[in-house]
């Protein structure tokens, strides 16, 4: 294009608006912006033809765009079109024509002459024919065809329509475009029959009349005749010229407008396609996720209703607790932690508060779920890159503890927001606040507010008072702070963080308006002092060997496989211990053997002490000291040792004699014996006595009181070892060790304390064995009902009254016993003490009956009598079986006995034991001279008819010595030899002198 012909609007370097020169160069205009002239470039252009057109950059792309296109598309057509024509009227006429005279030409020969000047865009085209026409300058040189591969311009386009488009240059020029320019041109309809690209336009040039085609049979080939275009006036061809771009110029707008319209209608149904397809994303995954969201919802509540339902039934239960007779604490098992539940009436306000305050500010508004605080507490945790506040309301905390576990994951907390809602409209914030208090860990095993506050500051549940309900301000937030993080805030362990965190939660309290700040101040004040935290009594075990023995008792109850069972089983037992008594016990048995530990080598002892009406155990002493290893403080040898009783059995050998017919009466004579021992080692038995002596002619009542083996050994062989064996099992010697033979009645066999201490009972009890037993209530600690109670045991009658009476009286009979162990032993019951005895003064004696034992090599010491209130059973010795040094029941463990059982009879009246009649008393004088009064049963009292008397050798007269004349004695025909002495004066004497060498009838 010439540099001085710019089209476009705005100049590059100076900015001034460039139009087209109209003199010589009018440009066809094809836009609807109006024309204004320039004045600098049209100064010496004619004032008729002064004219100029503003195109935009744009505009002018489109325009050249728009010309190079259509014209491409217009010329390959019409050119391809016209030739095809010419060649085949061409060919036609050759072949149809016989006629030599007409000169048929070659189209590319042919010259059209046009009679006016015909307008073409395409005179330019690439056909084979040279077109000659007349232009609006009259030129005459024909114009020279374009070849096929150049492109119109717009210089060629405005010299080829400048006289066509010559207007007046007031006019305002619209510029058609070239589409519309190629309908302005009028070609016959042979010439372009089916035109695809270029529709047959309304042309204001009157159309050619068209040369009717030779026939293919002609004879001879007619000429065609030259085209001719008709002129039109100017005002003719004005007016049609701005009606037709007036159609242009509209439809122009049109077809830009229809443009635009699909340009955005493809933008938007891009944009409607990819939102469709979005929500269809979003439905297809909306549903699925709705889908997978009820069944999550659905499968949750399923598998946790019930739980929710019974939510109180998953509280942690408490751990086991033991309590004597009076509800004094004895132990916990805390092997699995400390828990105690309790109500919400029952924790101080204070904790109320502090937990509120720190865990969930909302807790009492809110719905179970503060989404607010969930969204902080994330922000926070992101700030800080690690978890420093959790989101979980209190609600969710008691589901996450009690219902779907602490597991870290998605599921889990989804599972506590679908059950938080059921939750919270299920129970109240009362209901929900007092679980979650006893759901939640505190540390130093401590489960729970209750057992918190015993752990941490000492605090023990009292009768109606739980400790709980006992802490202060700076116990509640020193205990409020930990539950977030035990292991970090517990104050024991880590006492700097412990303390940041207790000024936290005083802090919150501040802010929420719980307290002033003047208390938060108090409360550091007294956290800051060195006795704030304390270790809880109660956690000791205050009687180890009896809760040991409860235990294992709750084991047989319950059917339970172990110990371990009963740790968090929630169980409330009441025993029927009574602590301070049996600590005043303890006290006694250490002081004793600590006065003969260095002397005499003892260093144990065990007690038991039963209520043998009703079986009760009220006491129960293992060893003087449980954790003394020296000894073995460890091991019961109340209930676990086996240990040989001594002459302690001799009353249930006694009484079985009692039971053939034999009575306290019974005459036995203490001497040297020798009793076969088949299967035995050795074959034969000889026992002896403890002073290895002798003492002859006696009753039973004498022979047991002084404690005489071999009298025992002779009852023994008249009752027969199995029937003493079974007497000694329905009292209550239920298991021994060892094999029973002559001398089980020495105590040759083991046996336990506990066993040998209920069996006496009997002869206190009448003859009833009741057995023993520890556990008198258990209570579930949840659901505060009783779940074990003992039954009431009326006993087993094993003997008669009668019988259990005439022991009883033997066994009390204080003067009986004197030979042996003299007068004030400590076998009586008197108040005062052993010296004021001695000096006369018993003060008030308490009837007593008891039996020692001791074994041989002084290996064991036996104590065990009775009152009419209780049984009490002592042993004395070492743990290991080493031998004592000359130490017998009534020295080792018979001190023991008179000073507990005192202790235990306090504040009880002093009653007798009582006869209970179908006794006969009667004075017998037996064959060998022992006459007694003493009880029988009626029918047995035995009647002898005395032998002729043997006259007692003396030192006979020899020859020439005269012989001695007795002196007659007053009262009898038989005086008794000033030798024979009766072994217990106040329990018999001799009638007669018995004989030395022979057995008389009645005696054993």
């Amino acid at each position: 294009m010439p540099a001085d012909l710019p089209i476009s609007g705005n100049n590059d370097n100076t900015g001034e608006t460039v139009g087209i020169p109209g003199s010589g160069s009018d440009p066809v205009a094809m836009h609807t912006t109006p024309v204004v002239a320039d004045e600098e470039n049209n100064a010496t252009s004619d004032p008729d033809t002064q004219t100029g057109i503003i195109l935009s950059p744009r505009q002018q792309r489109a325009l050249n765009y728009l010309a190079r296109r259509h014209m491409r598309n217009a010329n390959i057509a019409k050119r391809q079109t016209y030739a095809d024509m010419l060649e085949t009227r061409y060919n036609e006429q050759r072949e149809s024509s016989s006629d030599p005279r007409t000169p048929i030409p070659h189209p590319r020969d042919e010259e059209i002459e046009l009679d006016q000047p015909l307008f073409s865009p395409w005179n330019g085209g690439p056909t084979r024919d040279i077109l000659k026409h007349n232009n609006n300058n009259k030129h005459d040189d024909p114009v020279t065809l374009q070849e096929e591969d150049e492109q119109p311009s717009i210089e060629m386009l405005a010299e080829d329509t400048q006289g066509f488009f010559e207007t007046p240059h007031s006019e305002i020029i619209i510029l058609p475009t070239l589409d519309e320019l190629a309908l302005l041109t009028d070609f016959p309809e042979s010439i372009h029959p089916t035109q695809p690209l270029i529709e047959k336009p309304t042309s204001i040039v009157k159309a050619p009349v068209s040369r009717p085609l030779a026939p293919r049979n002609a004879g001879t080939a007619q000429p065609v005749p030259a085209r001719t275009i008709r002129s039109r006036s100017a005002a003719q061809k004005v007016w049609r010229r701005k009606k037709i771009l007036r159609h242009l110029s509209r439809k122009h707008l049109r077809a830009a407008r229809a443009t635009e319209y699909r340009a955005n209608r493809r933008l938007w149904s891009g944009i409607g396609t990819i939102f469709l397809a979005l929500l269809l994303t979003f439905l297809s995954v909306g549903t699925a996720g709705s889908i997978g969201v009820y069944r999550f919802y659905s499968q949750t509540q399923n598998k946790y209703e019930h739980q929710v339902i019974t939510l109180r039934d998953l509280l942690p239960q408490d751990n086991l607790k033991m309590y004597d007779s009076k509800g004094v604490p004895l132990m916990q098992m805390t092997d699995q932690g400390v828990h105690t539940s309790v109500s919400f009436d029952e924790v101080a306000p204070v904790l109320i508060r502090a937990t509120v305050a720190t865990e969930d500010k909302n807790f009492w508004t809110n719905e179970g779920i503060d989404i607010l605080r969930i969204f902080r507490a994330a922000i926070d945790n992101l700030d800080n890159g690690q978890v420093v506040e959790g989101g979980s309301t209190i609600t969710q905390q008691l589901i996450k503890n009690l219902v779907v576990g602490n597991q870290a994951t998605l599921s889990r907390k989804l599972q506590e927001v679908v059950l938080t809602p059921q939750v919270n409209s299920l129970y109240t914030k009362r209901d929900i606040l007092e679980m979650y208090l006893n759901s939640i860990y505190y540390g130093q095993q401590a489960y729970g507010i209750d057992a918190a506050a015993t752990m941490y500051f000492g605090i023990e549940d009292q009768p109606g008072k739980r400790a709980a309900s006992q802490l202060d301000l700076a116990q509640a937030a020193m205990l409020a702070g930990i539950p977030s993080n035990p292991s970090a805030f517990d104050p024991l362990l880590h006492p700097k963080a412990g303390f940041q965190r207790f000024q936290t939660v005083l802090g919150l309290m501040v802010t929420q308006h719980y307290i002033t700040r003047v208390e938060a101040l108090d409360a550091m004040k007294e956290a800051q002092s060195p006795h704030f935290f304390k270790k809880a009594p109660s956690l000791l075990d205050r009687a180890p060997h009896f809760t040991s023995f409860v235990l294992d008792q709750l084991v047989h109850i319950f059917g339970l496989k172990n110990r371990s069972q009963l740790s968090r089983s929630g169980m409330i037992v009441n025993t029927t211990l009574d602590i301070n008594l049996q600590d005043k016990i303890q006290k006694i048995a250490q002081r004793h053997i600590a006065e003969l530990r260095a002397a005499h080598n003892l260093t144990n002892a065990a007690e038991v002490l039963i209520d043998y009406h009703s079986g009760a155990i009220i006491s129960l002493l293992g060893s003087i000291d449980y954790n003394n290893t020296a000894i073995n403080g460890q091991f019961d040898v109340a209930t676990q040792g086996y240990r040989q009783p001594g002459s302690s059995f001799k009353p249930y050998v006694y009484v079985t004699a009692f039971k053939q017919g034999a009575s306290p009466a019974q005459a036995i004579v203490d001497a040297p014996t020798t009793i076969a021992n088949p299967g035995g080692s050795p074959a034969f038995y000889s026992p002896t006595n403890y002073d290895l002596s002798f003492h002859g002619h006696m009753t039973m009542r004498c022979a047991l009181q002084n404690s005489l083996n071999v009298p025992a050994v002779r009852v023994l062989k008249h009752v027969g070892i199995s029937a003493a064996m079974q007497t000694a099992k329905d009292m209550g010697i239920t298991s021994y060790e060892g094999t029973p033979g002559y001398s089980l009645v020495l105590g040759g066999l083991g046996i336990r304390l506990i066993d040998h201490t209920s069996a006496m009972g009997t002869f206190a009890n009448g003859g009833v064995h009741v057995g023993y037993y520890a556990v008198s209530k258990v209570v579930s600690a949840a659901s505060h009902k009783v779940i074990y109670q003992h039954q009431i045991d009326q006993g087993k009658r094993v003997i008669s009254p009668q019988l259990a009476y005439m022991m009883t009286n033997v066994l009390s009979d204080n003067t009986a016993r004197i030979p042996e162990f003299f007068d004030c032993n400590v076998l009586q019951l008197y108040s005062k003490s052993q010296d004021n005895c001695y000096n006369g003064d018993r003060g008030i004696v308490r009837p007593a009956a008891a039996k020692t034992g001791t074994t041989q090599n002084f290996r064991d010491n036996w104590t065990v009598g009775y009152t009419t209130d209780y049984v009490m059973g002592v042993w004395a010795g070492n743990d290991d079986n080493s031998p004592m040094y000359n130490v017998t029941g009534v020295q080792g463990a018979a001190p023991i006995w008179h000073d507990s059982m005192l202790v235990a009879e306090q504040g009880h009246p002093i009653r007798d034991f009582i006869n209970p009649g179908g006794l006969e008393q009667a004075t017998v004088t037996y064959p060998d001279g022992v006459k007694t009064t003493d009880w029988f049963i009626p029918g047995t009292v035995p009647t002898f008819t005395r032998p002729t008397p043997v006259p007692t050798p003396t030192d006979a007269a020899t020859p020439g010595h005269g012989t001695p004349t007795p002196t007659p004695q007053p009262g009898g025909d038989n005086p008794i030899p000033p030798q024979a002495h009766p072994y217990c004066p106040s329990v018999f004497s001799f009638v007669d002198n018995p004989p030395a060498n022979q057995s008389g009838n009645g005696w054993w």
